[in-house]
């Protein structure tokens, strides 16, 4: 059985290539009615989910069995106020009870918000006031729910409104249970009748880093689900009834393309595995315990899994394998490709759009190349004045859209700041904020962003999220935060630093600013490198010039290897 042929038509040359794709949404589509309540009703028994916790218990859902549950949960949710148009967020890691959460919410024509389990109360608290937050839904485990009640409290202290927050796990006095909501729900009585949303309204809201200020939020429409089957077809080369896992927290867009739409388009298995700490070898014994047939995951993972005896594993399941987020280094794609006989192929995208670039599965590509165009968009290089660059020239990545209308899978604004949306389609094309080169037979050879935004190991880092935290600490009279090249991570955070009297830059005081910026960020945010500086460079109109200090740390890189 196929599901996405009506929604998605690939267009090609004599030769198979691909040369474009059509694609057809309707006025209401809605993924949980249209596709996976269409796959339960035709093939109640075939599988959705698989799921691993951390304890080591494996639990199946079929098709079947995510449509009713989402049934209910629909039904559980509605009788607490969610509706149509209702932001709801979700903190729920890898628990299996997110992938029902949201096609709950798709069925009540809510807004669903994933967010990082790693972000601290301020960062729940903001998002909340941002996107109207009315219910949170988080996983006790760590300090989660601590951090959803905390800040809870002070956005009613803020505003005045009052969010409704649901454990999911365990039971926590206080606070409503996920599983008494769903024991409450006659099963007899839950199966729903279908909001009608419109398509063009928004689905998803995604909050993402910018250069300046705090995290804004991306929003996506109904038909985002359209784009990742180019996404899950094509790239991850996934087959019907196939099994594919990507590494990916659900609070990540990556879980959108790679572990739900696409995947579930197509009519595969999603593998999770909910741990709590990383283990490359945990890792690969669930790759050949499943028999993984597909596997998606961000080069800081490849590295680690490279470290072990890749030999000991049998990979004869393995059919592809992928990546992206950031630089995957030659050695470790050789070293994996060399052990398991599957090529690892590289994409590109951001939070605001699907893949735009990748090598598809049953090609090699070129080394170091990130791959060709999608042909899901018309994607070209473009100088400062919106007009392409020359063959090897440097540009920045930009979809041009087709006859005006805005590509599927393009972000349908960012909340609450039109002018942001404006700003990034300036000129009648979408601004990715990206460097490339391309050369004559179409690869693109990605340099890095335009802007300041940090990728460390798959992460987006604002630099001013960080130095907002930073200059709260009396010791810091001014800062700056960018990006150092780290072997590992792609790029680690930096902070250059100028005290205030009194205070002495050093390994001490390095910890405490450290642990200040964890206790008000996610964790992943902290800078791994502290520099104390006299004074920092600053542009002709008294800004800081980061630019500036990501120049001079390179220059010092460049001349140590030649030192070499």
């Amino acid at each position: 059985m196929t599901y996405y042929e009506e929604y998605y038509r690939e267009i090609c040359s004599a030769d198979g290539t691909i040369e474009r794709i059509e694609t057809s949404v309707p006025e209401h589509f809605n993924f949980a009615y249209d596709v996976v309540d269409r796959i339960a009703s035709e093939e109640p028994d075939k599988l959705a989910l698989l799921h691993k916790s951390c304890d080591g218990i494996v639990t199946r859902f079929t098709f079947g069995e995510i449509s009713l549950l989402s049934d209910l949960a629909a039904s559980a949710l509605e009788s607490k106020g969610i509706g149509p148009g209702i932001a709801v967020m979700l903190l729920l890691k890898r628990r299996y009870e997110f992938w029902i959460a949201m096609m709950a919410l798709h069925k009540l024509g809510a807004i669903a918000v994933p967010t990082s389990h790693m972000v601290s109360s301020d960062d729940i608290a903001d998002r909340s006031i941002a996107a109207d937050i009315r219910m949170i839904l988080c996983v006790n485990s760590e300090d989660i729910c601590d951090r959803v009640v905390d800040a809870v409290g002070a956005v009613k202290k803020k505003t005045g409104n009052t969010i409704t927050v649901v454990s999911v796990g365990r039971k926590i006095d206080g606070l409503l249970f996920w599983n008494d909501l769903m024991e409450n729900v006659c099963e007899g009585s839950v199966r729903r009748k279908r909001v009608l949303n419109r398509t063009e309204s928004p689905m998803l809201y995604y909050f993402t880093s910018g250069t300046n200020g705090a995290p804004k939020a991306v929003m996506h429409d109904w038909s985002y689900p359209v784009a990742h089957i180019y996404t899950a077809k094509n790239w991850h080369g996934i087959r019907e009834n196939g099994i594919h896992l990507s590494v990916a927290d659900s609070g990540w867009a990556k879980t959108a393309w790679g572990k739900l739409y696409g995947q579930w388009f197509l009519g595969a298995t999603v593998l999770v595995y909910d741990y709590d700490r990383f283990y490359a070898g945990e890792l690969l014994s669930l790759l050949t315990e499943f028999r993984v047939n597909t596997f998606c995951a961000p080069p800081t993972v490849y590295k680690y899994l490279c470290m072990e005896d890749l030999g000991a594993y049998d990979w004869s399941a393995l059919r592809a394998a992928t990546t992206a987020g950031e630089p995957m280094p030659g050695s470790v794609a050789k070293r994996f490709s060399e052990a398991t006989g599957v090529t690892v192929r590289d994409g590109f995208g951001q939070t605001e759009t699907a893949l735009q670039i990748c090598t598809p599965v049953g090609e090699n590509g070129i080394p170091g190349a990130i791959g060709k165009a999608s042909p899901l968009y018309n994607i070209e290089l473009v100088d400062s004045e919106n007009k392409p660059v020359k063959p090897y020239e440097e540009g920045e990545i930009v979809i041009v859209p087709t006859e005006g209308k805005r590509p599927v899978g393009v972000l349908c604004g960012y909340l609450g700041e039109p002018e942001r949306y404006r700003e990034v389609w300036r000129g009648g094309v979408y601004h990715t904020g990206d460097r490339a080169r391309r050369d004559p037979d179409g690869y693109f050879y990605f340099l890095g962003r335009g802007d300041d935004i940090i990728k460390s190991s798959g992460y987006r880092i604002g630099p001013s999220e960080v130095e907002d935290i930073l200059v709260q600490h009396p010791a810091v009279k001014f800062c700056a935060v960018t990006g150092y090249p780290s072997r590992s991570r792609g790029m680690v955070v930096k902070a250059s630093i100028v005290l205030k009297e009194g205070y002495q830059g050093d390994d001490k005081l390095t910890s405490i600013l450290q642990d200040f910026v964890k206790t008000h960020a996610a964790i992943y945010k902290y800078p791994r490198m502290v520099s104390y500086v006299r004074d920092l460079p600053r542009t002709a109109s008294g800004k800081i010039n980061r630019a500036a200090i990501r120049r001079a740390d390179e220059n010092v890189l460049r001349q140590a290897s030649f030192g070499k």
